[in-house]
């Protein structure tokens, strides 16, 4: 296992180093350069003065110059300094790490504790009324976009109800409230934000272990468990569900990127303050260092998430042996 680890993790860096030449190369050809934003955004920017910016962000260098400059710099862990507002970027990311951490918790254990029961009942009632009827609603959150899902959330319990905010992490005077309030109040503006994506992500798992448990319930140690007399829980909590929960293991593996990379999606539409919401400011100024920087991050979560997710499949599934 440790050579297998080993070797894995080796095999890291030169997979990332392809993600970054690629990034490296797509947003610097993407139309607009920041300075160039900058002049528009502001008429007394002249011409010079952009060239003085290019200059000063080292854009005026051919690209793969840049990218070596860049690529020395990040050997040193320093992803430079926005654009925008000339803060260290990692000091940018790091600000917004705890709300889009929190968010994402909270709604991957929310998904696991509806999607891994409800998947193992409809299974063993599959073709039941109950059966059809869920399959039917998992199949329509599964379906629909995420932007669309929470904009009908919105206008019914924000605008119509109003139970909860609409937006925004915190109430106006936030900093007067008592510490219990400070919590209240933070519950009651993500509250939405984590349903949306709680019912985002629930749909898809949910067939996922029906279908496995279907499977896993059809073997034949399952029918040998039965004979010798297990009970109805034993039989699908210690048997069936171990060997059909697989799909769960890959899903938190996956996960682990999304745990930081934030949702651009309802993180814009919430105004939250994530990184994902980090991520699309930084796309739409042209922010070089805190795109690559965005990039690195996922990059490197994403390749760690397969990886743990392949060493869990070892311990959840003792047929899967790793070679040395």
């Amino acid at each position: 296992m440790l050579s297998y680890l080993i070797r894995r993790l080796l095999g890291i860096i030169p997979l990332l180093l392809g993600i970054t030449i690629i990034s490296f190369a797509i947003i610097h050809l993407a139309p607009g350069k920041p300075t160039q934003i900058e002049q528009a955004f502001n008429p007394k920017v002249s011409q010079e003065v952009r060239l003085r910016l290019e200059k000063l962000y080292g854009l005026d260098k051919p690209l793969h110059i840049q990218y070596i400059n860049w690529l020395v710099k990040l050997g040193k862990f320093d992803f430079g300094r926005s654009f925008i507002d000339e803060r260290p970027v990692a000091e940018k990311i790091l600000e917004r790490i705890p709300i889009t951490l929190t968010i994402n918790i909270f709604s991957l254990i929310l998904v696991l504790l509806i999607a891994i029961p409800l998947g193992v009942k409809t299974a063993v009632k599959a073709g039941s009324a109950f059966d059809h009827a869920l399959t039917i609603l998992v199949f329509l959150l599964f379906a629909a976009p995420t932007f669309w899902l929470a904009l009908l959330l919105m206008q019914l319990l924000s605008i119509q109800l109003g139970w909860l905010p609409i937006s925004g992490l915190k109430s106006l005077d936030f900093e007067y409230f008592s510490f219990g309030k400070k919590i209240l109040d933070l519950a009651h503006h993500l509250f939405l934000p984590i349903l949306v994506s709680t019912l985002g992500g629930f749909a898809g798992l949910t067939r996922y272990i029906r279908s496995n448990m279907i499977d896993a319930l059809k073997q034949p140690y399952i029918y040998t468990a039965r004979a010798k007399g297990l009970s109805q829980e034993k039989v699908i909590y210690k048997h069936a569900l171990r060997n059909a929960i697989l799909p769960v293991v890959t899903i938190i593996g996956l996960s682990i990127p999304g745990l930081l990379g934030g949702s651009v999606i309802f993180e814009s539409i919430f105004a939250i303050p994530g990184i994902g919401r980090l991520f699309y400011e930084a796309v739409m100024s042209r922010d070089y260092p805190l795109i690559m920087a965005e990039v690195v991050l996922g990059g490197v979560l994403t390749m760690l998430g397969n990886l743990i997710a392949d060493i869990a499949y070892g311990y959840v599934d003792p047929r899967i042996k790793y070679k040395r």
